[in-house]
């Protein structure tokens, strides 16, 4: 029988007190949570930075003094379980005594039971390039309404399943500065009222718009989907200038929901996804194939595993035909 995952607490203790060994340089400690196997491994970021099996873990106590010392801040740790196996991943920044320089890191961590007792098999350390190093510019619109989304939490807070869908204009910079800022607004209103009108037919909610893209939700992940396919057919065949081409992304997942907004990590992904996909691609999470894999009318494309910025590991994906 097929033991269903879950999401740990334990783990998430257990983690908490590794990095707080590897903070504190306690050698003991670390080398008592690390698996005796020799499939033992590890990964960081710098140039040779992997280990494996007894010689790592006699040996990762003596890397870890050489550390300088640092402060901690945890933003965001998720942790899992299933059966004799679980997994985590955390992000956090780390400012460090020698230089003062802040610095994003993110972790993943695979554990083994091992005569009743968590041990770490796996560990990856690594620190994101940002866009602008990597590839010479820095996505905004999708950072943006995040941030909106954001702004609009408030305390009477629930919680829920939702499908988000998050769209954005391509090149919209560039589109602006041909056309001129009247222009431009019209033509940018004018995509919100289709918008808002292909998600409300499937029973959608327009949560945000916010410079030229959209977040919406939907109760169901074939609705969101549904939408997507619509909005990218009725976008094409709009007629006139300027012709606009939009990229859309879909994740499905809990959202803490209030009464006109929803915030949560699966918000994140969504924009993630979306900024991801490419002109007139409608992308989608492994979460959201699942759930509406062997529909009528939805036909998906091979899946991919992708980085998304801000999020740990690779991430599987879909494009969605329309």
């Amino acid at each position: 029988m097929n033991q269903p995952i879950r999401p740990s607490p334990e783990l998430i203790a257990v983690v908490r007190r590794w990095n707080d060994a590897v903070r504190a340089k306690d050698g003991a400690a670390l080398y008592n949570m690390l698996s005796t196997s020799e499939y033992l491994r590890y990964q960081g970021s710098a140039d040779g930075e992997i280990w494996s099996g007894s010689l790592f873990r006699k040996g990762f106590p003596d890397h870890v003094a050489e550390i300088p010392d640092y402060s901690w801040e945890e933003h965001s740790l998720e942790a899992f379980e299933c059966g004799a196996v679980g997994w985590a991943h955390c992000v956090a920044t780390l400012r460090f005594a020698t230089n003062q320089k802040a610095m994003l890191h993110r972790f993943t961590f695979i554990l083994h039971l091992e005569d009743g007792v968590w041990k770490m098999v796996h560990c990856h350390v690594s620190n994101p390039i940002p866009n602008m190093e990597k590839i010479g510019i820095e996505h905004k619109a999708l950072d943006a309404l995040i941030a909106a989304a954001r702004d609009g939490f408030r305390q009477n807070q629930r919680e829920g399943m939702a499908s988000v869908m998050f769209t954005d204009i391509v090149n919209s910079s560039a589109i602006a500065d041909k056309l001129g800022d009247r222009i431009w607004t019209d033509a940018v209103q004018k995509h919100f009222e289709l918008a808002r009108d292909v998600i409300e037919a499937q029973s959608g909610t327009l949560v945000k718009s916010l410079g030229d893209g959209t977040m919406s939700s939907f109760s169901s992940a074939r609705a969101a989907l549904m939408a997507a396919v619509d909005l990218q057919r009725r976008n094409a065949s709009e007629l006139g200038e300027p012709t606009l081409q939009i990229r859309v992304g879909i994740h499905t997942g809990d959202v803490i929901q209030t009464d006109d907004d929803f915030f949560g990590t699966v918000v994140n992904k969504a924009a993630r996804i979306a900024a991801s996909a490419a002109p007139c691609e409608v992308r989608l999470s492994d979460a959201t194939q699942l759930l509406a894999d062997g529909q009528d009318g939805l036909t998906f494309g091979t899946p991919r595993s992708v980085s998304l910025k801000g999020l740990p590991g690779d991430h599987t994906i879909y494009s969605l035909s329309w």
